[in-house]
């Protein structure tokens, strides 16, 4: 939990209420929410110091598990376990009803015109979404050159090539080992 943050009544219910709009536009993944987790938590009401929010989304992917595991890492550092009940709550709860919701509809019209639209519509806004969070989380090392040039040439060969990206990763790892990145 974060030192000297104390949340009453209002705030629980703000945190929840938060992530549950948050909910409703993580497409792509919650991941893909990131940077408004992060303007929320960290720059609005300081729950979070910058470097701890980054810190919890590196141990929550590096754990086995659901990728969504980071939402709970962070609601535990503002507000222990009310905080990481808050925020799983909050990220999981209107998605998932609003899936089980659409998914009889539009499988009975998926060759509809509309339904076609509204998924071919969402691959951009993915994309748009997933681009804003690596510019999130690529933060600390926009003054690095050597650290840029990992993160542009990491997304590069992503794109380019169908390699594993526990390849990047490694990548990463000696470069920063090397005190390159």
């Amino acid at each position: 939990m974060s030192a000297g943050v104390v949340l009453g009544p209002a705030d629980w219910v703000q945190l929840l209420l938060h992530f549950m709009m948050l909910s409703l536009l993580s497409v792509g993944g919650a991941i893909a929410t990131t940077p408004e987790m992060h303007r929320f938590l960290v720059r609005e009401h300081g729950y979070l110091s910058s470097a701890d929010f980054s810190q919890s989304i590196a141990i929550a992917q590096a754990a086995p598990g659901p990728n969504v595991l980071f939402v709970a890492v962070l609601g535990w550092h503002v507000g222990g376990t009310p905080g990481a009940i808050a925020t799983m709550a909050g990220i999981l709860l209107p998605s998932s009803v609003l899936t089980l919701a659409l998914s009889h509809w539009s499988s009975r019209r998926r060759d509809s015109r509309e339904v076609r639209a509204f998924t071919g519509g969402m691959a951009p806004l993915t994309v748009a979404l997933l681009l804003s969070t690596g510019w999130l989380l690529s933060e600390p090392a926009h003054g690095h050159l050597g650290a840029m040039a990992l993160v542009i040439g990491s997304a590069v060969v992503a794109w380019r090539f169908r390699i594993s990206p526990m390849w990047l990763v490694a990548a990463g790892a000696v470069a920063g080992a090397l005190g390159l990145a």
